[in-house]
């Protein structure tokens, strides 16, 4: 209790543990769509979109973000236009992600050095939280609250999208700000959790929520639980024994599938 009592004194933990809060809320609750939809794929495209567009920022010595969010938007709109002209999301995905990551090798080579900073977002870096990640992620998460109005649609939409289309719903102005939605929780993760990883921070806790739930609801409510309880277990794992953040949250988001297989297992017998 002393150790973690001065870890709440550090500004920096404090930071992190609020962004890890947040991340993994959304990374929770968009995941059950991800994972619903059959678009794991979806999310490692995102991220190496996001992570040539880091490329870019830090060749250009400014804030990756400034970069990233606009350039990852723009790929996920690209992603359904695509899949609108008749390509599969996973074909569109694997388009995009062979763009960004040949740009972002382009990038990388053009500078001096790789350096520290081009290693953070490649594989997380959660501990240099800066006050522009926590208002970005503040502001997301105001959007995403006001996208719960748009749950029971997208829960609809990914069932049945024919179904959904014949009683009027408007399911690619929906599927267009899901992905959009997507896109942004991947850009404030691979802070977090880092490109390399950031599939299986979508797609773990929604996986095992999918387990061992009977119902939409309570698979999304489960993810958010899994999915914030596996990062701050990850980040304090990460803090009292020195290993790395990323690593242990999706060791421990790992542990939480293999628990919620065996509940599965049990409760067929």
């Amino acid at each position: 209790m002393a150790l973690l009592s001065d870890l709440l004194s550090l500004d920096f933990f404090v930071r992190s543990l609020a962004l890890t809060v947040m991340v993994s809320f959304f990374a929770g609750y968009y995941g059950v769509f991800v994972v619903q939809r059959q678009m794991s794929f979806l999310g490692s495209g995102l991220a190496h979109a996001a992570f040539g567009s880091v490329a870019l920022a830090l060749l250009l010595n400014t804030e990756p973000l400034y970069v990233a969010i606009p350039a990852t938007l723009i790929g996920a709109s690209f992603i359904h236009w695509l899949g609108g002209r008749g390509l599969s999301a996973d074909s569109a995905t694997g388009i995009l992600f062979s763009l960004s990551m040949a740009l972002g090798i382009l990038f990388l080579s053009l500078r001096d050095s790789f350096g520290q900073d081009a290693f953070a977002y490649l594989f997380g870096s959660i501990l240099y939280v800066e006050t522009i990640d926590l208002w970005i992620a503040a502001g997301l998460f105001l959007i995403t609250v006001a996208s719960f109005v748009f749950w029971g649609r997208w829960a609809y939409s990914g069932l049945d999208g024919e179904l959904a289309r014949s009683d009027g719903a408007r399911v690619e102005r929906d599927e267009w700000l899901l992905v959009s939605l997507v896109a942004l929780v991947i850009v404030l993760s691979i802070k977090l959790i880092g490109a390399v990883l950031i599939t299986a921070f979508l797609v773990l806790p929604a996986s095992a929520a999918r387990l061992i739930s009977r119902s939409f609801a309570r698979m999304t409510i489960l993810s958010i639980v899994f999915s914030v309880a596996g990062a701050l277990g990850g980040l304090l794992i990460s803090a009292l024994v020195g290993v790395p953040a990323s690593a242990a949250i999706v060791l421990l988001h790992c542990a939480i599938l293999g628990l919620c297989i065996l509940i599965q297992a049990l409760s067929m017998r």
